[in-house]
Order: structure tokens, then C-alpha cells, then sequence
């Protein structure tokens, strides 16, 4: 409509109190015309004797604008009245969750994953020696001194001379027994730290 930058101040400034009287005041839609027509009356072309000043939109420009409301705002009035009174549900488009971080590759638990190895790689450089595997280191070194005699001695004599079958049944049982008596313990407390660790993550996510 070639408005000038007056009049589009009054279109919108129109158009937003037209919105804000449907808000606030929740005005019906007889009402809003009625408003409509009583606020174009004033701002529109008129016969009496008023400065120009005033005459901001001509017959043209002001069915224009008329036309424009009647297809958008009240065609449309009860959708508006929706969208500002109706509660809507609300959608959730995000959630927090609480993860729980690997503690320190420090024992009973193993490391993380990104730096996770094989069993048999941790248990013979990483895990510490057994309380048997020290004692045996000890003996073997108890025993050295013996074993740095001549080979001329030892190669021409029987390490088993002297001892029975029975005998040698009677040390591997009592070394059979005692290393699995000392494998089950140290199973035993670990697999109780562990149950003591979950139980606490457990009820973490009790609480939760």
C-alpha cells in the first residue's frame, strides 16, 4: 500500500494492541471489532475540522487494513484465543542422567576401559605377588647358596634320594592345600569388596 513510515508505525502498533487486548484483557471477538472500529474512526479519514496531522490513513488504506485484520487476526480468533489461554502439555525434548565414573586403577577394581589389558598380562606384571610367592622367592633364595655347589656334585646325585613315594605324596599335598587355602582367601576377599562396592552403587541409585 506504499505506506509511509508513520503509518506503519500505526499498522503494527495497531496490530500489537489488537493482540495484547486478546491477551490481557481476554476481549471476545464483538468486542475487538468493536474496538477496531472505534480506534480507525479516530486515526482514519474524517469530515470535520481536524489538523491533517491526523488524517494518517486515507478510505483506501483503511479498508485495506480492515481487510487485512478481518483474514487474519479474527478469521483466525479462536486459534489465537487457543494459543493464549489453553494449557499445553509440555514436551521434553532433554533429560539428565547421573553416570557414575570409574574410580582409580587402584586394587580391588580394575582400570578403566580405554585402558583395560588382558588377565593374564595384568595378574603376572601389574597385580602384586602373593604373600605364598613371596615366601617361596624366600626359600628359593634361602636355597641358593646349596644349589652354587659343583655341578659335579649335584648332576651325579638324586634330589628324591632318601624319601618315599608317600613322602613326596605328603609335600605336594600339604603345598597343594596350602596354596589353594591361600588362592580361595584372597577370591574370597575380593569377591566381598566387590559385593561391598555394588551394594553401595546400588543404593546410590536407590536414592536417585
Amino acid at each position: 500500500m506504499d505506506f509511509s513510515i508513520i503509518q506503519y508505525s500505526k499498522f503494527m502498533t495497531l496490530l500489537a494492541m489488537l493482540l495484547q487486548n486478546l491477551k490481557t484483557l481476554h476481549m471476545s471477538l464483538e468486542d475487538s471489532i468493536k474496538w477496531l472500529g472505534e480506534v480507525m474512526a479516530e486515526i482514519g479519514p474524517t469530515h470535520s475540522q481536524k489538523s491533517e496531522d491526523w488524517n494518517i490513513f486515507d478510505v483506501k488504506q483503511a479498508n485495506a487494513i480492515i481487510d487485512y485484520l478481518k483474514i487474519s487476526l479474527f478469521q483466525h480468533y479462536k486459534l489465537y484465543e487457543f494459543m493464549f489461554f489453553s494449557a499445553r502439555e509440555e514436551i521434553v525434548i532433554g533429560t539428565e542422567q547421573v553416570i557414575e565414573v570409574v574410580k582409580s586403577a587402584c586394587s580391588p577394581f580394575p582400570n578403566p576401559l580405554e585402558e583395560g589389558i588382558s588377565s593374564d598380562i595384568y595378574s603376572t606384571f601389574i597385580e602384586p605377588p602373593t604373600t605364598l610367592d613371596t615366601e617361596m622367592k624366600g626359600l628359593d633364595q634361602e636355597q641358593s647358596p646349596e644349589e652354587s655347589q659343583p655341578e659335579t656334585d649335584t648332576s651325579n646325585m638324586d634330589p628324591l634320594v632318601g624319601f618315599t613315594i608317600e613322602d613326596v605324596k605328603s609335600v605336594l599335598d600339604q603345598v597343594t592345600d596350602d596354596i589353594l587355602i591361600s588362592i580361595q582367601t584372597e577370591i574370597n576377599e575380593k569377591l566381598q569388596i566387590q559385593e561391598e562396592a555394588f551394594n553401595a552403587r546400588i543404593e546410590k541409585l536407590k536414592k536417585a
